[in-house]
């Protein structure tokens, strides 16, 4: 079976706009972690597989887009496989504490795409 999408994440320069929006599109939790995650707000969608994000834009020319993450199980060997495909490599490992790891890459066409692997869970003694 192929890479499921795991994440999926809003690039905004008004998370606050976007938060109010979707919290009255959707039937969605919405939890803002604080400034010492940058407001970085999680999106609950109810689903125990896929979850979601929203944050501000960390450069002024940057897109306001959705972008998709697909569950990989190495993030240094999946960007090296799309930068050998022809991708342009934008973020080439990301440690989330506690949570994982990222990687975002521009593919040949222009468009963004992240890939995820999720930290391993502690084994129980």
């Amino acid at each position: 079976m192929g890479n499921p999408f795991a994440h999926m994440e809003l690039t905004t320069a008004d998370p606050g706009a976007a938060r109010k929006f979707y919290k009255k599109v959707f039937d969605w939790k919405l939890t803002v972690l604080g400034p010492d995650m940058g407001n970085y707000t999680l999106i609950d969608t109810g689903s125990k597989t896929v979850g979601g994000g929203m944050t501000a834009k960390m450069m002024p020319n940057q897109p306001t887009a959705w972008m998709v993450y697909a569950e990989v199980d190495s993030v240094k060997k999946t960007m090296a496989k799309a930068e050998k495909a022809g991708a342009k490599i934008v973020v080439p490992f990301q440690p989330i504490p506690d949570m994982g790891a990222i990687g975002v890459f521009i593919d040949p066409t222009g468009a963004g795409f992240g890939v995820w692997k999720k930290k391993a869970a502690a084994k129980k003694k």
